[in-house]
């Protein structure tokens, strides 16, 4: 199964022209590690059914999510829309926190790599970074609090200086949706990191206050479901409303924006202009057929934007 999913190529999917960077957890950690040694800077951004829902109707949310270096598949329900639409990938592309994070903090303690936590409340917070020292004691650990006003120029100031003052390789930012994406959108390019990623709940999950969702939920896309009944009352319009809407706009979107299909190239390759045309023949995944004609093209993993 590890070599399976070591041969899998590093795909952008343009699902109703929306980028998704579909990549195993594995080439998604190497990717950060490369940013981290080779002091490039790289947003990693996600798209599950309510960030793409977000990215219809905010355009800024788009536009932050298209400038992004990677934004990797978090959800089964994205993996069966890009399934519907033509083209079945393995299970292995959803890369979402709950799968990578001890893996990538397994990673950050062999290389003794630095992480930033942004957001929480303080004493969640602060059981979060004592859970990872504990861990990971080769890797360094420090944060500051989600309880700030964001539209306080002074106080993003302070966060920003004291991010940049400890010099992190990595900054994960979990406020939630759209809020952390708009904090990164207005500051990244102020931020002295190698990597930023976009976590949600991910800090309340490192600090044991939200427990993860069953694999057994998760592989078949009821995550939604096991996150609803936890909290009814916060998420009934994001799942009630958003999945049919996310359903109808993928059904309608069949017809007038067709998948198309971009292979990466080595993710230590940062030079646009070394894209090339492939044949679609390349992909060839469990269900597809010879009938099926998807537009392939390369392209380098990283490209030129704001957060470089």
């Amino acid at each position: 199964m590890k070599n399976k999913v070591q041969e899998l190529p590093n795909l952008n999917i343009y699902l109703l022209e929306r980028r998704i960077t579909c990549m195993t957890i594995s080439s998604l950690i190497e990717a950060i590690h490369t940013a981290c040694i080779s002091n490039k800077k790289v947003t990693v951004a996600n798209y599950n059914i309510h960030s793409f829902n977000l990215s219809m109707q905010l355009p800024w949310y788009f536009n932050f999510l298209q400038s992004s270096e990677i934004v990797n598949c978090d959800s089964v329900g994205i993996l069966k829309a890009i399934g519907y639409m033509g083209l079945n990938l393995p299970l292995e592309y959803r890369a979402s926190y709950t799968l990578m994070m001890p893996k990538l903090l397994e990673k950050c303690n062999e290389k003794g790599l630095s992480v930033f936590l942004l957001g929480t409340k303080p004493q969640y917070l602060e059981t979060a970074i004592q859970n990872l020292r504990k861990q990971y004691p080769k890797a360094k650990f420090a944060g500051h609090h989600g309880y700030f006003d964001k539209q306080d120029p002074q106080q993003n100031q302070a966060v920003v200086q004291k991010i940049n003052r400890e010099k992190p390789n990595i900054l994960i930012v979990g406020m939630g949706m759209p809020v952390q994406e708009k904090w990164v959108y207005e500051h990244r390019s102020r931020l002295n990191v190698n990597a930023i990623l976009l976590g949600g709940a991910v800090i309340d999950r490192l600090a044991g206050v939200v427990p993860d969702c069953p694999s057994t939920l998760s592989d078949l896309g009821l995550e939604w479901l096991y996150r609803l009944c936890r909290e009814p009352k916060r998420l009934a319009a994001r799942y009630l409303l958003g999945n049919p809407a996310f359903a109808l706009q993928v059904a309608l979107g069949k017809f007038y924006a067709p998948l198309r299909v971009e292979l990466l190239s080595s993710i230590d390759t940062f030079n646009p202009e070394l894209a090339v045309p492939v044949s679609n023949s390349y992909l060839n995944f469990n269900n597809r057929t010879q009938e099926q004609e998807i537009p392939v093209s390369v392209a380098p993993v990283y490209s030129t934007s704001p957060s470089i």
